[in-house]
C-alpha cells in the first residue's frame, strides 16, 4: 500500500515548508480579493505531512494508475491544493498561483476535475468529495479483486482526504460513510478538520453532536491527533493506514486561519482575504518575511522533490512490476485494459437493438433485457440500486453481489441513499475506468440531483437509470409521480436525458448511454406496460442515434406533427390515427431525447419537424419545455400539476392522456 517516506525528519526544515504552503495560499487568495484563507492555513501541516511522507504521487504522470487518490472535500481551502501542487511539481506555475479564481485561469476557486493537473475531482458543495472518495475506495477494492495476483498488485493505492465541519453536516457524508464502513474500505484516510468555524461563527450554534461516536458507529476507525505536532500527525496516519479493514477519520482539533493573530478561529478567515494588514501581522507572527509574495525558500522546496524522487522509485516499481504481471498473465492484462480504458464495441447501440424484445412490455423490464446483453459486452459496466432493484430491474444475472467480503462481484447494493449512490457512483468513475450506472425512482432524483449536476460538470460516463417515470406510476400517488422532473433534468448542461417507448429504444439508450465518454446519461423507463410500435420502411437503426424521428409518415400538406415521448408514443400513435378518420392528417414522431434532437444538423431537424407545420407534444409532464420543440404557436399536451392516486388507466382517462381524449385536444386546437 501506500508507502511512508524514510526522508530524515528535521523540525525546522518541516516547519519552514509548512509555512510555505500556509502563506504561499493566503498570499494566493490575498492577491485575488476573493477565496477562503483560514482553511488552507489552518491545515498547511496536514496537507504537508500528507503529501511529503506518506502520499504516492508521480507529477510527470498525474494520471498513473497507481498512484494514491487526494480529495479535498473542503474544496473552498482549493488554495492549499494548488500550493501543494506547485511545490509537488505538478504542471501549476506560480503564475497559476498569481491568477487564482481569475478568468480562464488554471486555479479556479474550487477544484476542477479535467482542468488543474493533480486534481482528482471536482469539490466545493460540501460532502461530495467524502462520497467520491468512498466510490474511489470502492473501485480500488474491486480493482484489486479482478487484478491482483500474488505476484504483483497493480490496484494498491488509497484514497486520501481533508473534510471539515460543514462536510460533515451534510447528509450526504452520512450517506456514503456509512456504506464505507459497511463494506470495511480500509484503503480511505480523512483528516477531519475539527476547526468549529462555519460562515456565520462557532459550529455550536447547530452542531453540537460527537462526530467521532457517530463515524466509529458507521464502523470507522476514529483517531485522534495534533495537526500542529507532525510526530504525533504521522503516529495518526500510520495508525490509519495500518488498519486496513476499517476506513479511518484522524480527528484533528485545527484552528483555522492559524497564525493569524487577530483573526484566528473567527468566522471572518473563514470566507474573506485576510486583508493586507493582517496578512503581515500573520507573517510577522509566524517568523515569516512580510515581502516578497509568493516566497518560495529553496530548502522547503527541496523537502517536495526529496519525495517525488521517493516517488519516482515507486513508480519505476510498479511499471516494472506491471510489465512482468503482464507478460505472466495476457488473460488478466487484457481484461485491465478493457476495464481501464472502457472499451465498448463500436457497434454497440446496434448488437442491442438486434436483441431488443419486441413484445409489449415495460420498459424497465426492456432494460433489463439490454443490460443483460451489454454487461456481457462490456466488463467495465458495474452498477445497482438505491434498495429498488426488484422494481428497477438492474441486476446482472450471472454476476454475484459486492461485499465486505467479495469484491469481484458487479452488482452495487447502495441502500437507500440515492445522493450517496450519485456521489460513490462518480468517485467510480473518476477513479478508474468502471462505466457505474446506478437506479431508483425518477422522483427522486430529487435526492440525487447534487450529483447528477457534478457528473455533467466533470463528464463522467455515470448512467443514472431512473424507473417509474411517470403519474402512471399510479396508486403511490403525488408523492412517488413524477411530474416535473423530466423538465428539471432535461435543463442540466451535458446530461443526455432518454425516455424511451419500447424495447428497441430502450436498447438503443442503453447502448448510448455505455459508449459516451464525455457526459452522463439518465434512461427513464416505465412501470407500466408499452405498446408494441411499428416503424415504417423509411426506418434505419442510425435514426435512433438522432434523439428524435418520424414513426408514423405523412405526407399530405398541413400535416399535425405529434411529438411525444415514453408510453406516451403509443397512445400518440392511436390519437394519429383517430384524426385520420375525422380527415385531419397528422405525423408521430417518438422523441425519446428531445436535447440530443436539438444537437443535430438543420437538415435532420427540419426532415423530422418541417419548418412552419403544425406540432404538438404529448408527453405525461410538465410542458414548460417543449416549447422549444413546438414553438409558442404548438400545442402542449402535459401536466402542469401534481397528479393523484389511481391505476393507471384511471388516470390516463382522467387527465386526457387516451388516444381518443388527445385526438380530441388536437381536432379543437386545429379548428379553432
Amino acid at each position: 500500500m501506500s508507502s511512508v517516506s524514510t526522508a530524515p525528519s528535521n523540525d525546522k526544515l518541516d516547519q519552514l515548508a509548512v509555512n510555505t504552503l500556509r502563506f504561499l495560499a493566503a498570499d494566493t487568495v490575498e492577491k485575488a480579493k476573493s477565496g477562503h484563507p483560514g482553511m488552507p492555513m489552518g491545515m498547511a501541516d496536514v496537507a504537508y505531512t500528507m503529501w511529503t511522507k506518506f502520499m504516492r504521487w508521480q507529477p510527470q504522470d498525474p494520471a498513473w494508475a497507481g498512484r494514491d487518490r487526494f480529495v479535498l472535500s473542503a474544496g473552498h481551502g482549493s488554495a492549499l491544493l494548488y500550493s501543494t501542487l506547485h511545490l509537488a511539481g505538478f504542471e501549476v506555475s506560480m503564475e497559476d498561483l498569481q491568477s487564482f479564481r481569475q478568468l480562464g485561469s488554471r486555479t479556479p476557486g474550487h477544484p476542477e476535475y479535467g482542468w488543474t493537473p493533480g486534481v482528482e475531482v471536482t469539490t466545493g458543495p460540501l460532502g461530495q468529495g467524502i462520497g467520491n472518495a468512498v466510490g474511489m475506495a470502492l473501485a480500488a477494492r474491486m480493482g484489486a479483486a479482478r487484478f491482483n495476483t500474488s505476484g504483483f498488485a497493480p490496484v494498491d493505492w488509497r484514497v486520501f482526504g481533508i473534510c471539515g465541519d460543514g462536510d460533515l453536516m451534510e447528509g450526504l457524508s452520512h450517506e456514503a460513510a456509512s456504506l464505507a464502513g459497511h463494506l470495511g474500505l480500509g484503503n480511505i484516510v480523512f483528516v477531519y478538520d475539527d476547526n468549529h468555524i462555519t460562515i456565520e461563527g462557532d459550529t455550536s450554534l447547530a452542531f453540537s453532536e460527537d462526530v467521532a461516536k457517530r463515524f466509529e458507529s458507521y464502523g470507522w476507525q476514529v483517531l485522534r491527533a495534533n495537526p500542529y505536532d507532525h510526530a504525533d500527525l504521522s503516529r495518526g496516519l500510520a495508525e490509519a493506514i495500518a488498519d486496513e479493514s476499517r476506513p479511518s477519520l484522524v480527528i484533528c482539533r485545527s484552528h483555522i486561519g492559524y497564525g493569524a493573530p487577530h483573526k484566528q478561529d473567527t468566522s471572518h478567515v473563514h470566507g474573506e482575504p485576510l486583508g493586507a494588514e493582517e496578512l503581515a501581522a500573520a507573517k510577522k507572527n509566524l517568523g515569516w518575511p512580510e515581502s516578497p509574495m509568493f516566497h518560495v525558500p529553496a530548502e522547503a522546496r527541496e523537502r517536495f522533490t526529496a519525495r517525488a524522487t521517493e516517488n519516482r522509485r515507486s513508480y519505476d516499481a510498479w511499471n516494472a512490476g506491471m510489465k512482468t504481471w503482464r507478460a505472466a498473465d495476457p488473460a488478466r492484462a487484457a481484461q485491465w485494459d478493457a476495464i481501464m480504458e472502457r472499451r465498448v464495441p463500436s457497434d454497440l447501440v446496434e448488437q442491442l437493438c438486434a436483441k431488443a424484445n419486441p413484445a409489449s412490455a415495460a420498459t424497465r423490464a426492456h432494460g433489463n433485457t439490454s443490460l443483460q446483453h451489454a454487461a456481457a459486452l462490456v466488463p467495465a459496466l458495474v452498477g445497482g440500486s438505491a434498495d429498488l432493484e426488484p422494481s428497477t430491474k438492474t441486476r446482472i444475472k450471472d454476476s454475484p453481489s459486492v461485499s465486505k467480503t467479495d469484491f469481484s462481484g458487479r452488482n452495487l447494493h447502495f441502500g437507500i441513499r440515492e445522493h450517496g449512490m450519485g456521489a460513490i457512483m462518480n468517485g467510480m468513475a473518476l477513479a478508474t475506468g468502471f462505466i457505474p450506472y446506478g437506479s431508483s425512482f425518477l422522483v427522486f432524483t430529487d435526492y440525487a440531483r447534487p450529483s447528477i449536476r457534478l457528473s455533467a460538470i466533470m463528464k463522467l460516463p455515470s448512467i443514472w437509470v431512473f424507473t417509474h417515470d411517470s403519474i402512471f406510476v399510479g396508486e403511490d400517488g403525488p408523492t412517488h409521480q413524477p411530474v416535473e422532473h423530466l423538465e428539471a433534468l432535461r435543463v442540466i448542461p451535458n446530461l443526455h436525458v432518454i425516455r424511451p417507448a419500447d424495447g428497441l429504444e430502450t436498447a438503443a439508450a442503453w447502448g448510448l448511454a455505455i459508449e459516451r465518454k464525455d457526459g452522463p446519461t439518465l434512461i427513464a423507463l416505465s412501470r407500466q406496460n408499452t405498446a408494441v410500435l411499428t416503424r415504417p420502411g423509411s426506418f434505419e437503426t442510425s435514426h435512433l442515434r438522432r434523439g428524435g424521428y418520424v414513426l408514423v409518415e405523412n405526407s399530405a400538406p398541413g400535416a399535425v406533427t405529434i411529438v411525444a415521448t415514453g408510453s406516451e408514443v403509443g397512445a400518440a400513435v392511436d390519437a394519429a390515427a383517430r384524426l385520420a378518420a375525422q380527415g385531419i392528417a397528422a405525423r408521430v414522431v417518438s422523441m425519446p431525447a428531445p436535447t440530443i434532437f436539438l444537437e443535430q444538423d438543420a437538415a435532420w431537424r427540419d426532415s423530422v419537424l418541417p419548418p412552419g407545420g403544425r406540432r404538438v407534444s404529448f408527453e405525461a409532464a410538465t410542458t414548460g419545455f417543449w416549447r422549444r420543440i413546438v414553438g409558442e404557436s404548438g400545442l402542449c399536451i402535459g401536466i402542469d400539476r401534481y397528479g393523484e392516486s389511481a391505476p393507471a388507466p384511471a388516470l390516463a382517462a382522467h387527465f386526457g392522456f387516451t388516444g381518443e381524449a388527445v385526438a380530441g385536444k388536437i381536432a379543437a386546437w386545429v379548428a379553432g
